[in-house]
């Protein structure tokens, strides 16, 4: 599934093809994803003028001079292809710029969505309203202070969107790896030393995977092709077996159906 760091490169490379530039026209080649498009999408977004983009946890966000926002989700294989020499069985919706530029989301197993909603009620909506601080927004003590009490594992914890949004599993087992933090320790018994440990390692390991463009798993590429290469940087992710720098041997094991990574030898 494309995490922060994925999103973060699809939304910069959108950027610098969609921002200032009009709509001219929108193609939903089905009615729905993951859900229902908006019956009034290409009502709303044909001829708007796109003002800005950004993101919020996983989501993409794309405003326009409308008063309205465009709000997509990559699911589980989602991508943006820019300007692509033709278009292929799973290009669900097509974007034409007044340049005449064109987009196509690609979601070959239609867990992505796409929704329209008023940019000045886009908080209110129940899913962002549930979301926790922006990992790039959060510090030691504000982590501390979400964490009190919790007996459930550190790593099942950032995984919860309400407590930090957007962490996903790669970059979880990176910064634990780097903070030397067993991933199987209660979060609330997790102490404020070692947490400022990990909330710069949070804020590196995705700095330096949006730097490199992402990791590429399964289907992602960014807009433009490229493929990530965080991957070839990663320390314990999907190393099971294989030596750690301290001499330690990777391992692997499963928290809430999802595979976990960590050296035993340095993280405790």
């Amino acid at each position: 599934m494309p995490e922060l760091p994925e999103v973060e490169t699809t939304v910069r490379g959108l950027t610098r093809v969609l921002k200032g530039h009009r709509i001219q026209s929108v193609e939903a080649r089905r009615p729905d994803l993951r859900r229902a498009l908006p019956v009034d999408l290409g009502q709303r977004l044909t001829g708007a003028r796109v003002v800005d983009l950004g993101r919020r946890a996983k989501y993409g966000l794309i405003d326009t001079d409308r008063g309205d926002t465009l709000v997509f989700h990559l699911g589980m294989s989602g991508r943006w292809r820019v300007d692509p020499s033709e278009i292929e069985k799973h290009d669900h919706f097509i974007v034409e710029t007044d340049e005449g530029r064109r987009l196509a989301l690609n979601d070959a197993r239609r867990f992505g969505s796409l929704d329209l909603f008023r940019t000045d009620e886009l908080a209110d909506w129940p899913p962002f309203k549930a979301l926790g601080p922006e990992p790039f927004d959060l510090d030691a003590p504000e982590l501390k202070r979400r964490l009190a009490g919790r007996s459930a594992s550190i790593k099942l914890l950032l995984l919860d969107q309400s407590i930090v949004a957007g962490l996903g599993n790669i970059y979880v087992c990176e910064a634990l790896f780097r903070a030397g933090i067993h991933p199987k320790r209660a979060g609330g018994s997790v102490t404020l030393e070692r947490l400022q440990r990990l909330v710069p390692a949070i804020h590196d390991v995705l700095a330096e995977a949006i730097e490199a463009g992402g990791s590429t798993l399964r289907d992602f590429a960014s807009p433009d092709g490229e493929l990530g290469y965080f991957s070839k940087r990663f320390s314990v992710y999907d190393r099971e077996g294989q030596p750690c720098s301290c001499g330690g041997t990777v391992k692997r094991i499963v928290q809430g159906g999802r595979s976990t990574f960590y050296c035993p030898k340095c993280q405790h």
